[in-house]
């Protein structure tokens, strides 16, 4: 896997949708082939929240896009607990299909967005990670949308102007660089593999990993609410 040191540095607005569409091929299988006793685990990362209730929380986000519905409030906690209730007497196969259509059609309205949409598609790609732990599947944050996501995140936290973060990957041939470009801090320092980072980032459970961490402290990087 390769991530330039740079890429972040010129929005590519066509990041996003390519990060969707490469986890759509691979989660859409994955759920429909389990049974719906899995839709009902709990998710870890999303307290109170089942596997079916993350789906439906992304599915309805990414409807959000391709139809244009941002009403006041949109993505706050009450709006996709809304969200989730509304598809609360759909079958589980009709909110997979309703994920399938927004991964397949909402790359090109966050691409025209300029930026603003971007870290919802990271948020969809996490989301997927946080199913796959609740699945018990391998792969949780890292797979085909790792180089994908770690673009991304380095779009997304230079837009935020986050702190900035230089992070020497294991599993990379470049160095990332994350967050403020302005020099104003002196960049925070990682050393670890892709996976590690983005969970450290989405505020997720680390599992045991090993890494380093230098000149910032771990919840300082967390860009997610949830």
């Amino acid at each position: 896997m390769t991530t330039p040191a740079d890429v972040h540095d010129v929005r590519d607005p066509e990041l996003p949708g390519r990060l969707l569409t490469v986890e759509r091929d691979a989660l859409v299988p994955l759920l429909r082939g389990r049974d719906d006793a899995d839709f009902a685990l709990p998710v870890a990362a999303c307290p109170g929240w089942t596997v079916r209730d993350v789906l439906a929380h992304c599915s309805a986000a990414l409807s959000r896009v391709v139809e244009s519905r941002f009403e006041e409030g949109v993505f706050s906690p009450e709006s996709n607990e809304r969200d989730i209730a509304e598809r609360a007497g759909w079958a589980n196969a009709q909110v997979v299909d309703e994920l399938e259509r927004g991964m397949t059609g909402a790359g090109p309205l966050i691409a025209e967005a300029g930026g603003v949409l971007d870290v919802l598609a990271l948020g969809e790609w996490v989301h997927a990670g946080d199913v796959r732990v609740a699945l018990r599947e391998p792969g949780a944050y890292a797979g085909p949308g790792l180089p994908y996501a770690l673009a991304l995140l380095g779009q997304v936290t230079t837009r935020k102007g986050h702190l900035p973060l230089h992070a020497d990957l294991d599993d990379a041939d470049e160095p990332l660089r994350l967050g403020d470009t302005s020099g104003e801090r002196p960049p925070a320092r990682y050393i670890g593999d892709g996976p590690t980072l983005v969970r450290l980032y989405a505020g997720r459970p680390l599992d045991g990993a090993s890494y380093e961490l230098a000149g910032v402290e771990a919840a300082e990087l967390n860009i997610f609410g949830r």
